[in-house]
């Protein structure tokens, strides 16, 4: 926690003269507002009210036809928000503006229960009355064109052009040719209080990948959520865009948002066994059993959007089964042995589309579903994931398929409460609604003269 008059200190010691404040909606994008110092401080002291329409329409700000504890039933008031002081960060690229992320309650504590920072403190405090708490850290592949958003606007958002032509992953040369980008980036962003710990090019034109560093789980979600943010604001200063879509380009394989995770029991973590094979847990076998029973019911919290399933094709990088192995990148969970500190489990459902709040949420509320149960963790995958779990348990193929998924799921609502669990599925029907009314170039050229 930080107090006030830490506060008062930092920007004093950093000249902060304007505040930034936000919070993250449904689909993870970043609302927010400049302030002036003074409308600062008496939010500090008595909150503020943002108007709660941000969690009542889509990612193009068009309204949920469906009414959810927001609409035109309510007149979209205020919902409460505060501060929260410990986010503070100096905002490297702004200079003399800080920037803090809002939580969507009152001064009492009481929560909007539908905003995603919420989603995961509640399961975060569930994990934490079972004695543990969690570690995690994200990594994000994303597309970097040579374009800025009016000119792929203009375009359609058709034929845009990568910073790098060719597939060339771990490519020393191409990270060299985008050096004045790269280090700026990663200069930016350790500023900025968003470390990376790894960067490298992936395979694909003008792909990368950036390895967040590991941290408290609510605090590794904040990194996540701010880098996607952080990352097109310092590419719009050389020009350039990335994507975090799940699937930007045919024939390629999509972008993902790998989840690393671990629990812990005060400095002990509780995944690793230095007795057992593999140093495998038993805390573990049940946290992996429980992600791997719900990972179909909970596939649209993980894998939010209609494009995000066009990534989840066997053979592409990407899970289609929910499967476990040692070291194995064809699982949906990739379990990894090492020392004390870096023994995990990587979740590789998640693309770079994810909301990291309520992704992670997912990711971590099922694990702990399957310790409270005690689960046992099915046989695990060696080898090829893609061939061998055919005739096994499937992933959803659509988001359609996974709000389904989501709608039956008791599970979620114990996990999650109704409140959110409701709002969500309106937000969803809602993606799946304007998707299903959008004629595509590929319906138009496959059909248009033949028809």
């Amino acid at each position: 926690m930080t107090s006030k008059k830490d506060i008062e200190k930092r920007f004093e010691a950093d000249g902060i003269r304007r505040v930034k404040l936000g919070g993250h909606d449904v689909d993870g994008i970043l609302r927010g507002k400049y302030v002036t110092l003074d409308k600062f401080w008496s939010i500090v002291d008595g909150g503020m009210g943002f108007c709660d329409v941000i969690f009542g329409w889509d990612a193009g700000d068009v309204l949920y036809d469906e009414p959810s504890f927001t609409g035109w039933h309510t007149g979209y008031p205020d919902a409460p928000a505060k501060i929260d002081l410990g986010t503070y960060r100096k905002i490297p690229w702004e200079p003399d503006t800080a920037a803090f992320l809002l939580d969507f309650e009152a001064q009492d504590g009481t929560r909007v229960e539908q905003a995603p920072r919420n989603v995961l403190k509640r399961v975060l405090e569930r994990l934490e009355a079972k004695g543990f708490t969690a570690k995690c850290s994200l990594e994000f592949e994303f597309f970097i064109y040579k374009e800025t958003p009016w000119e792929l606007a203009e375009k359609g958002y058709r034929g845009a052009k990568p910073l790098s032509p060719g597939m060339f992953g771990y490519s020393w040369l191409r990270s060299s040719q985008s050096a004045e980008l790269v280090h700026d980036m990663l200069d930016q962003l350790e500023a900025f209080g968003v470390p990376v710990e790894g960067f490298h090019t992936e395979t694909g034109p003008g792909v990368f990948e950036a390895a967040l560093l590991y941290s408290d789980a609510l605090e590794a979600a904040d990194r996540a959520a701010l880098f996607k943010t952080a990352a097109k604001e310092i590419g719009h200063r050389h020009g350039v865009m990335p994507t975090f879509l799940a699937k930007p380009q045919n024939g390629l394989p999509g972008c993902s948002g790998h989840t690393h995770q671990s629990l812990w029991t005060g400095k002990e973590n509780a995944f690793y066994d230095a007795d057992a094979p593999h140093k495998m847990s038993a805390t573990v076998k049940k946290f992996m059993a429980g992600q791997l029973a719900l990972m179909p019911e909970l596939a649209a919290m993980i894998a939010p959007n209609t494009n995000s399933y066009k990534r989840l094709l066997d053979g592409n990088w990407a899970p289609g089964s929910p499967t476990w192995g040692i070291e194995n990148r064809t699982c949906a969970l990739r379990y990894i042995p090492g020392s004390k500190k870096s023994t995990r489990v990587e979740h590789r459902l998640p693309a770079a589309d994810v909301n990291p709040y309520i992704g992670m949420a997912a990711c971590l509320a099922s694990g702990l579903w399957g310790i409270e149960r005690d689960l046992e963790l099915p046989p695990m995958i060696q080898g090829n994931a893609y061939t061998a779990a055919q005739d096994g348990p499937r992933l959803p193929h659509s988001l359609a398929e996974a709000v389904a998924n989501l709608e039956r799921s008791e599970a979620a609502r114990d996990l999650f409460g109704h409140a959110f669990v409701d709002h969500y599925l309106v937000s969803r029907r809602h993606e799946v609604k304007e998707h299903n009314k959008a004629v595509t170039d590929w319906e138009l050229k496959r059909y248009f003269e033949l028809a």
